[in-house]
This record gives C-alpha cells, sequence and structure tokens, in this order.
C-alpha cells in the first residue's frame, strides 16, 4: 500500500499512525496537492489527501474511509468493541475531524483568500465552531478521562484527539488557548511521545 499526502495535513497524519498502530506496512509518499499538484494527479485525478493506493491498485480517498479499510485488512478494530464504548469513541472521533475541518477552513481563508475579500463575520464563525468543538472534546475527558496512551490501546477517539490538537496548536497558535483545555492538552503531550506519533511528525 502507498499513503499519499503530506504529514502536516491531520487527515495524512491520523491514517498513517492508524495504519502503523494496525500493523500494516506502506510506502509514505509525501506529495503535496499545492506545490506538487501535478504529481498527486497522475496518482489521484482527484488530487485529495490523504489518498491510499491499495496493493490492487484501488484508489481510497478519505481518512476514515481509508482507516476503515485497514482495519478490515488488520482484521480488528481501533474503536472500542463494547458498544457504548464504542458510541463514545465515535462522538470523540468526530469532534476532533470537526476540529481539523474547522481549522484548515481558517487557515485557507488566511492564507488562500486575498485579504480585501476576507469576511470576518464567518471567520468569526468558523473559530467559534473550533473552539466548541474542542470545548466538547474537554467535557467529554473531564466526564471519562481517556486512558494513559499506550501503543497497544489507544483508540481512534483518543488518537484522533491528540492528532487534532497537535495540528490546530502548530498552525493556529492564536486560535485555541491550551490554558483552556488542560486536559486535552496533557493527554496529546502523552500521545505525542509515543513511536507511532514520533515516526509519523507533523514537521
Amino acid at each position: 500500500m502507498q499513503l499519499v499526502g503530506m504529514l502536516d495535513s491531520p487527515f495524512v497524519r491520523r491514517a498513517a499512525i492508524s495504519l502503523r498502530l494496525l500493523g500494516l506496512s506502506f510506502e509514505h509518499r509525501s506529495i503535496s496537492v499545492f506545490s506538487t499538484f501535478e504529481q498527486f494527479r497522475a496518482i489521484n485525478p482527484v488530487v485529495k489527501a490523504p489518498t491510499l493506493v491499495c496493493d490492487d491498485g484501488t484508489v481510497l480517498m478519505d481518512s476514515t474511509l481509508i482507516v476503515d479499510h485497514a482495519q478490515a485488512v488488520a482484521g480488528r478494530s481501533l474503536f472500542p468493541v463494547e458498544p457504548s464504548a464504542r458510541l463514545r469513541d465515535l462522538c470523540l472521533t468526530g469532534l476532533a475531524l470537526a476540529a481539523c475541518e474547522k481549522t484548515v477552513q481558517i487557515v485557507y481563508e488566511r492564507n488562500l483568500r486575498p485579504q480585501e475579500k476576507q469576511h470576518q463575520p464567518w471567520v468569526d464563525r468558523v473559530l467559534g465552531q473550533l473552539n466548541t468543538a474542542y470545548a466538547e472534546l474537554e467535557r467529554e475527558l473531564a466526564a471519562a478521562p481517556l486512558a494513559t496512551p499506550d501503543e497497544r490501546t489507544i483508540t481512534q477517539g483518543g488518537l484522533s484527539a491528540a492528532v487534532a490538537w497537535t495540528f490546530t496548536q502548530f498552525i493556529l497558535p492564536d486560535a485555541v488557548r491550551p490554558a483552556d483545555f488542560p486536559l486535552l492538552a496533557a493527554y496529546t503531550a502523552q500521545a505525542e511521545q509515543l513511536p507511532v506519533f514520533v515516526g509519523a511528525p507533523l514537521v
């Protein structure tokens, strides 16, 4: 398998760490959807990261679909088996992915749209959604703390939350204050020490 995309994308990084946790071997091709657009398009005409080129040549897009396929290949899931625990982990994953999406929206608005065409009410709305996603994650962790992250037991919810937090703090350090989300910040700091995280660095 080949995983295509830059690790500065939280969606690519989430997929890479998930593949590693599942024990699947893959080649990571660090190709940008911006600076190497044509090279990416030769692999996937839609030019969407992450892209997974499967062993039979099938091209998959979207980190959630890639993780789902990887779990089927590995024969195990990164989500808990018990229904209520699985439901909560799906909730955590959804909040983390929302935080990633809102971070990306703000970055695109600031970096790709001309200054005179930026719409501050829209940016404020997305910033509100971003902070709300992290507030909900913090609330979930306060209600039922995640176990200390370990490569044998970390779930997709914990993995995704950590990847999202690191991404937002790196690319939008002024948008979300760590002091407002101490449980999430502490959990992420521990997760980032795991070899699978270290082996898929954001930068």
